[in-house]
């Protein structure tokens, strides 16, 4: 029997394969959880100023996102972009471990800084590599990835509460220190994974690595590609009323709709709650419906929900109603970011470096929600994201909606 080679093998990701890249966005978003739960801590520990924060929030972004773009489509394919993923996946881990050990704001914001690019190459391009390695099941990869980075946000907070518990100091303002160190040492099996389960090479090969000015010459041609430019604006819009509404959901709840705090911290919890709910939904609903009929029906529940929810006079019917379109939203991401590797199948590190140039873009919007809210009020600020939905439908529309594999719809 003839053994064919890596270059001619059928790419298909295997259960472990699977696991261990769904790890590695598991552990990312777990980081990100901690992160945010941890901010009080600290801001205490360190004695920051609100100031100080606002820049560990920002500085990561706009920097990270610069240094992040040119991973993608300079780490190349095949082995080449393995190396990019292990390598990236050590300063990962490194960075961690610093942020434990910073004792001033100027190391931690640099470790922070650091972060980010490191994510980019471990856990960005451990996603398109596994977009590579089963093209023929990109929705349903891309539905399980959202679900385990939803099930990762939700648990950061735990695993800070569970290391305070141990410890016993989470008043002295120190636990976070421990739980950081527990995230490197999460981060690690989640490398070891990847390492021994790494996606398939894919069947067609190509340049291992481009130079720099054939790298930009793809990333030119990406965008020429039909729906390229769609979906990446398309990603954006959408985010106004997943991680941009997140980000102000606390703040609306106390300011517009008279919660305590104690219920805006319920409210975000509910949020988080039933987006993983949505999130598994998704993966059975992708086994029976196709990927575009779901993009549309969640839009449109979107369109009447999100209005529903701004207008609604008690806070249970708010936190109602941010039940059902925190689970009706649950598929935008999945399957708009599968349909945007659908569109460069032979590029995916190019979709990878794509994605974070828009993402630096779409930062914008929460400071335009922030500069909107100071001179209109919260309340008028949150109500413009309420033209997501119909953008949603108007680009699924124009579009015909997610392709499959053989390019249809």
């Amino acid at each position: 029997m003839q053994v064919k080679s890596w270059r001619t093998r059928p790419a298909r990701a295997g259960t472990a394969v699977l696991l261990a890249a769904l790890a590695v966005e598991l552990t990312d978003e777990v980081v990100d959880g901690t992160k945010s739960a941890a901010l009080p801590l600290i801001r205490q520990s360190l004695a920051l100023s609100y100031g100080q924060i606002g820049l560990l929030a920002s500085v990561p972004l706009l920097l990270g996102s610069l240094l992040e773009f040119p991973l993608g489509v300079l780490a190349g394919r095949g082995r080449a972009r393995r190396l990019a993923v292990l390598a990236g996946g050590v300063v990962f881990i490194i960075t961690l471990v610093a942020a434990a050990a910073a004792r001033s704001f100027t190391g931690l914001l640099a470790a922070f800084v650091i972060f980010f690019p490191a994510s980019g190459a471990f856990v960005g391009l451990t996603q398109s590599g596994l977009m590579d390695a089963d093209p023929q099941r990109r929705e349903q990869h891309m539905a399980r990835w959202d679900l385990s980075g939803s099930v990762g946000s939700v648990t950061g907070p735990l695993l800070l509460v569970v290391v305070l518990a141990v410890r016993g100091d989470g008043e002295a303002g120190g636990g976070w220190r421990s739980a950081y160190l527990v995230l490197a040492a999460l981060a690690a099996a989640a490398w070891l994974a990847v390492a021994a389960n790494p996606p398939p090479l894919p069947g067609s090969p190509g340049p291992a690595r481009p130079g720099a000015g054939a790298a930009w010459r793809q990333v030119l041609a990406a965008l020429g590609q039909p729906g390229v430019a769609r979906c990446l604006v398309l990603l954006q819009v959408c985010d106004l009323l997943l991680d941009v509404l997140t980000g102000f959901l606390a703040l609306y709840l106390v300011a517009a709709g008279s919660a305590t705090p104690a219920q805006a911290a319920l409210g975000v919890a509910v949020r988080l709650g039933a987006g993983l709910a949505g999130d598994a939904a998704l993966v059975w609903a992708l086994e029976r419906f196709r990927g575009l009929a779901l993009l549309r029906a969640s839009a449109a529940a979107a369109a009447l929900l999100y209005p529903g929810f701004l207008l609604a006079p008690g806070i249970a019917a708010k936190l109602a109603l941010l039940a059902a379109l925190s689970f009706a939203t649950a598929p935008w991401y999945p399957l708009l970011q599968a349909e945007l590797y659908g569109s460069l199948p032979d590029h995916s590190g190019v979709a990878v470096s794509l994605s974070s140039a828009a993402s630096l873009l779409g930062g914008l919007g929460p400071l335009a929600v922030g500069f909107l809210a100071q001179r209109a009020g919260l309340g008028w600020a949150l109500a413009v994201l309420a033209l997501a939905p119909p953008a949603l439908l108007a680009g699924l529309r124009r579009s015909g909606g997610p392709r499959r594999p053989d390019g249809t719809r």
